[in-house]
């Protein structure tokens, strides 16, 4: 890993080595824990597999031959064991892009900050953190039950505007075609930004002849309505999922809906770590379709994953 991170990527303007994060920024429990986590740095491995639901932990983990921790804390559930000799630890993130700034933050502190000093850690560790998740279709090739490997990730929830150096680690061409494709309204709706996943974790978990897709992810800052669903409340732009499904640029076109994987790519970026994030499609917009007994079938997918990371 380079050690030599932006300016950017550390709060307020700090030199790196040796910066001191105050009691009121990083909150330490008093058992040496992260804040919200509640997991001390010894209990976290540097290869780690997330999920939204603090159930799928325990599916996760069912896999691990071994197990040291189980921890857990609101929607937060952490355990660390190992499988086929490798150390890894399982945690759930819960819903939405908030939950990975915190995830990814305090994550990040355990490895690289040293909690007794509350200073910037010498050497800093490299992470792997590979998330499976849920999603939405909206081609053709994402029928129920495909796997997709997030390639490129859209933040339409606007997390990552609010850290200094988005466009150093954006793609700022597929930016600028896609919202002029939608015909972005920056009066109303939160500036969208692309990023990203880490090449080689994707091509380290690409899994060929599994039912498995390199595709652009979109994070959304809700399930209904910026997924573009109406239950009784209308849609500002009732043409956006059209939009979407119509959008072609360079060879890419938009395959996914989701709500993390953009700010999990985003801020892995900032803070040197390799993300990715990898989806089982279980219900498919263009279809009208939807397979609420998919919890039966996203084992084949952990599986694939904790034998390629």
């Amino acid at each position: 890993m380079n050690n030599n991170r932006s300016k950017q990527s550390l709060p307020l303007g700090g030199d790196g080595e040796g910066l001191y994060f105050a009691p009121s920024e990083l909150i330490i429990n008093d058992d040496n824990s992260a804040f919200h986590l509640h997991i001390r740095p010894d209990q976290l491995a540097d290869k780690v597999v997330m999920c939204g639901d603090p159930a799928r932990v325990d599916t996760i983990a069912s896999f691990f031959d071994t197990k040291e921790c189980d921890v857990q804390s609101r929607e937060f559930h952490t355990i660390t064991g190992t499988y086929k000799g490798k150390r890894i630890t399982a945690i759930s993130h819960g819903i939405g892009c908030d939950n990975i700034d915190i995830v990814a933050t305090e994550l990040d502190a355990l490895k690289n900050i040293d909690f007794k000093t509350r200073t910037l850690k010498e050497k800093l560790t490299q992470m792997d953190l590979v998330r499976i998740g849920t999603c939405g279709g909206l081609q053709e090739n994402t029928p129920v039950g495909t796997f997709v490997c997030s390639e490129k990730s859209i933040g339409f929830e606007g997390l990552l505007n609010y850290y200094a150096g988005r466009d150093e680690i954006c793609d700022l061409e597929f930016e600028k075609a896609f919202t002029e494709h939608l015909g972005w309204d920056y009066h109303n709706l939160p500036s969208p930004y692309v990023v990203d996943n880490d090449a080689s974790l994707l091509n380290q978990i690409y899994t060929e002849g599994v039912g498995m897709i390199r595709g652009v992810t979109i994070s959304c800052g809700g399930f209904y309505g910026p997924q573009g669903r109406v239950i009784r409340i209308p849609l500002s732009d009732p043409q956006r999922n059209e939009k979407i499904c119509s959008f072609h640029w360079n060879g890419y076109k938009i395959t996914n809906f989701e709500m993390e994987s953009a700010a999990l790519a985003g801020l892995s970026k900032h803070l040197g770590h390799r993300a990715l994030t990898v989806c089982m499609v279980i219900a498919n917009r263009i279809a009208h379709e939807a397979n609420t007994g998919y919890k039966n079938q996203i084992g084949d997918l952990i599986k694939i994953v904790l034998d390629k990371i």
